[in-house]
């Protein structure tokens, strides 16, 4: 394991609450989301759309909730940050704007499907399958080692990776109902 001193040369530390500017846009981020995911929900239950998986939504939701609670209170406004890892969060981010724009009205945080949607598989689900959880499970494994908190990263990895174990195989039977489409963009 590397000591603190070996990690001084990747240490930014900029004498400003920068750390806080970070989870707050990290923040806004995840609320905006939320707000579009409920537009699109809304939408695709209009269209005769139905819902898997609910039972277990709101512990996706507290999973999530708590990373963040946790993340701010274990962080001080000016705490150092590893800038690499800040430049693949910053990559994280690109590849969720792809997986949001490749899905476009599909995309929510609840399981929404139809057998008369298209199974999307162009962009980077060309690549792999459920891209947005690999950003998602990425992200929760390198934002708080932007700030050095291992523990942070160990738990909510752990709990992530179990509500996805649920979350994933409920999807893939939905999913399994659809129509495949021809990969586009």
């Amino acid at each position: 394991m590397m000591q603190m001193s070996e990690l001084a040369p990747y240490m930014w530390q900029p004498g400003w609450a920068a750390a806080w500017v970070v989870l707050a846009l990290l923040t806004a981020q995840r609320l905006l989301e939320l707000v579009y995911a409920q537009h699109n929900t809304k939408r695709l239950l209009a269209r005769g759309a139905t819902e898997h998986g609910r039972s277990h939504y709101p512990l996706m939701v507290g999973i999530h909730a708590s990373f963040l609670l946790a993340l701010w209170l274990s962080t001080p406004p000016d705490a150092p940050m590893l800038w690499p890892l800040l430049i693949v969060f910053a990559l994280l981010q690109i590849a969720r704007l792809w997986v949001l724009a490749t899905l476009g009205p599909y995309w929510t945080t609840r399981i929404i499907s139809s057998p008369d949607f298209p199974r999307i598989s162009g962009g980077p689900y060309r690549l792999v399958r459920h891209p947005n959880y690999w950003v998602v499970t990425l992200e929760i494994l390198t934002i708080p080692l932007i700030f050095g908190h291992v523990q942070i990263a160990a738990l909510w990895t752990v709990l992530n990776f179990g509500i996805l174990f649920i979350r994933i195989r409920t999807e893939n039977v939905a999913l399994a109902r659809r129509e495949p489409q021809k990969p586009v963009a």
